[in-house]
């Protein structure tokens, strides 16, 4: 924790006053250079050889902005761990008035990215049957809610832990990966996620039903150079149009961000820790006004 100057904003920037900002798999990847096979060297000149050139991290955030109530996600410049982010003003969506600060800036990360792939990309349809690997995370817990409100037959993949919360977001059947391994599964899937990465994509590849859509969120470079046909890799998009579409899922009651809130700034290293862990449940976020 230390003092920072005020943040100087660039022509079409505002200030937001953050009443609360999420903590974050893609923040803890900047923090410890740990990226998806193949992005190392790519990701670390990038984001920084020797520790991450922007100093202050953090992208999901919800504020204060002339009076209103908003929320986004602050894309490379990142900069959210913090009291106070310039930020670009047409980036900024409005807060329903019946979603809170906490619960629109945990929703954003794996909700935008859930959106992104399974709606926007895979195209997921009613009576469709989805295979979600990593259903306790940010992304993988919005890629359950997201499948079930779309219409589709939801199987989770997680720990013994967290099987009642999986199914208790929506999940028709929840595989608890201790006892049965996903190359154990014999069942074909239209579309299958994965929101953790490792396995060897030929192993998700043999679930595909004919027509079947992969989509791989934590892919490695060779994975995401090479995914083309039914494979499907790359960046989830942030766009404002994509949180708008979140915070009105968490209005309507449709979405469950999953929210645990740790406190102040002086959080940010425990929310890091449970993160590394990768025992984490839902999203972590900090009210950097405590």
């Amino acid at each position: 924790m230390r003092e920072a100057p005020e943040p100087a904003p660039r022509d079409g920037e505002v200030v937001v006053d953050l009443t609360a900002v999420a903590v974050t798999a893609g923040d803890a990847r900047m923090r410890s250079g740990v990226f998806p096979s193949g992005f190392g060297l790519v990701a670390r000149l990038a984001v920084g050889l020797r520790g991450p050139r922007r100093r202050i991290l953090g992208s999901a955030f919800a504020g204060r902005c002339d009076g209103e109530r908003v929320a986004g996600m602050a894309g490379a410049r990142l900069g959210a761990h913090a009291e106070r982010l310039a930020v670009a003003a047409d980036s900024l969506v409005r807060i329903p008035e019946g979603v809170g600060d906490a619960a629109a800036a945990a929703a954003l990360f794996g909700r935008t990215t859930a959106l992104h792939f399974l709606r926007d990309r895979a195209r997921l349809r009613p009576g469709e049957r989805l295979l979600v690997n990593g259903a306790s995370g940010s992304v993988g817990s919005a890629a359950v809610q997201l499948g079930r409100a779309l219409g589709a037959e939801v199987t989770a993949v997680t720990s013994a832990a967290n099987a009642e919360l999986a199914a208790g977001l929506g999940a028709d059947r929840v595989v608890d990966y201790g006892r049965t391994p996903v190359g154990a599964l014999d069942e074909r899937f239209d579309v299958v996620l994965d929101a953790v990465g490792g396995a060897p994509r030929r192993e998700w590849m043999r679930l595909l039903a004919p027509g079947g859509r992969l989509v791989l969120v934590a892919a490695g470079l060779g994975d995401t150079i090479a995914a083309r046909g039914p494979v499907i890799a790359g960046v989830a998009a942030e766009s404002p149009e994509l949180c708008a579409d979140v915070l009105r899922y968490v209005e309507e009651g449709g979405f469950d961000p999953l929210v645990e809130e740790l406190g102040g700034l002086d959080a940010v290293s425990e929310a890091y820790r449970r993160i590394d862990s990768r025992r984490k449940v839902g999203n972590l976020v900090v009210d950097p006004r405590c």
